[in-house]
């Protein structure tokens, strides 16, 4: 599997993955994943009596966060166990810094805001999340970028920037202010979705740019993946 490396140095990696590739191993998936592929780039192997922290390293084989299978974009992977988890804590201490590109439906009035909405697992689909009360704080600012039209239908680049990293946490807010995700298979709706598969192929959201605190050198690193050909060919 060919997946991009946006930067690598003796500690960690950031990847460019690709649309499409699942992140993590389950019985339900099919086909080669991310957590295969970065396997074998592991520091050293589990010992006899391993704590808590060497475990899910291993089990994620790295792996310091996730993205949807048909998501796009940056992933940090950790080479060792101490920097997987001061990424995690980072991550946890919304230190990181993410920004993502999506492409939605309408136009967003106004141009720049913030969706503030609890996010939880709908209690009749725990496949699909929604607004629910007693979910959890999940906020996401936004910027429009451009505004154009495509196949009849009026369509906004959008930037994201979410300040929490709850599960599908961009797809539902988009959703909740009726600015679905191109594509969106789960949440724009499923004839909106089957008309959108025709000229978008997947879910139009892409992990734009990931800004962290490097764990050895404490220097601030601002890594972004380039938009894919098939966001592009829209925009």
């Amino acid at each position: 599997m060919n997946i991009p490396i946006l930067y690598e140095d003796n500690v960690l990696l950031v990847i460019n993955k690709p649309p499409g590739v699942v992140v993590n191993n389950a019985e339900s998936v099919k086909g080669e994943t991310v957590q295969d592929w970065a396997a074998p780039r592991l520091e050293g192997a589990l010992g006899e009596a391993p704590s808590e922290d060497e475990k899910a390293f291993y089990e994620r084989a790295g792996i310091v966060h996730r993205i949807d299978k048909e998501t796009s974009g940056c992933l940090l992977l950790a080479k060792s166990v101490p920097v997987f988890v001061e990424l995690q804590r980072q991550f946890k201490e919304r230190e990181v810094k993410k920004t993502y590109m999506a492409i939605v439906h309408g136009r967003l009035v106004p141009e720049e805001g913030e969706i503030r909405a609890p996010v939880g697992r709908l209690p009749w689909n725990r496949e699909r999340f929604g607004i629910v009360p007693g979910g959890k704080e999940a906020v996401t600012k936004y910027k429009v970028m451009r505004t154009g039209n495509s196949h009849k239908t009026d369509i906004s680049l959008v930037e994201l920037y979410p300040e929490t990293g709850r599960t599908h946490q961009i797809r539902v807010h988009l959703k909740y202010i009726n600015h679905p995700i191109v594509g969106d298979w789960q949440y724009a709706g499923r004839k909106t979705a089957r008309s959108d598969r025709v000229w978008a192929p997947r879910v139009m959201l892409h992990a734009y740019k990931v800004s962290f605190t490097h764990p050895d050198t404490h220097e601030i690193l601002a890594i972004e993946a380039p938009v894919p050909d098939d966001m592009n060919s829209i925009i």
